[in-house]
């Protein structure tokens, strides 16, 4: 997968904050207002409304709005998925996240970190369940991404993100 070079304009940005949609399995026009890219259940990428550029400052209120109190600098990406998803008992809902999305997402956090020039690290590179413990910056609740669907070995959000920084990291070594 390559992320088209008119979706990456050339400025600066600090991390990126995976998410999932709590929706169904394609990018609704509400989800693509508030993330830069979406990856729909077949791994396909689709272009959120706001650019990239818009997180640069985020003073005039036009911007992706997806991770409360860490929007400036922050490229905002999300799984379409975990629609009626609960927490404990883990269920992943009616539309679970798939291996594919979690591949593309690997794949495009590599490509965006190789752009932005953004080390791989808990706090560059993390998930909107990690926000808070990682980056200090208190969040209502959230957590996506704490379970894998199609691995339930692997649960709470330090793991996940553990697992998705590991892939990434390989990725932009191989």
């Amino acid at each position: 997968m390559n992320i088209p070079t008119e979706w990456m304009p050339k400025v600066s940005m600090l991390r990126i904050i995976c998410h999932w949609t709590a929706g169904g399995h394609k990018a609704s026009e509400f989800d693509r207002e508030h993330y830069h890219l979406l990856i729909e259940d077949d791994g396909r990428l689709i272009r959120g409304i706001p650019s990239i550029a818009d997180n640069v400052n985020i003073a005039d209120g036009k911007y992706a709005a997806h991770t409360k109190g860490c929007n400036t600098g922050s490229i905002g990406i999300s799984l379409c998925c975990m629609a009626g998803a609960v927490e404990s008992p883990f269920s992943s809902g009616k539309a679970p996240m798939t291996r594919a999305q979690w591949d593309a997402l690997v794949n495009a956090v590599a490509e965006l970190c190789r752009q932005y020039k953004i080390p791989v690290t808990s706090k560059t590179v993390l998930s909107h369940a990690e926000v808070q413990a990682n980056l200090g910056i208190p969040q209502r609740q959230k957590w996506d991404i704490a379970r894998l669907s199609f691995d339930p070995s692997v649960k709470g959000a330090k793991a996940c993100g553990d697992k998705l920084r590991a892939e990434v990291t390989a990725k932009l070594k191989g």
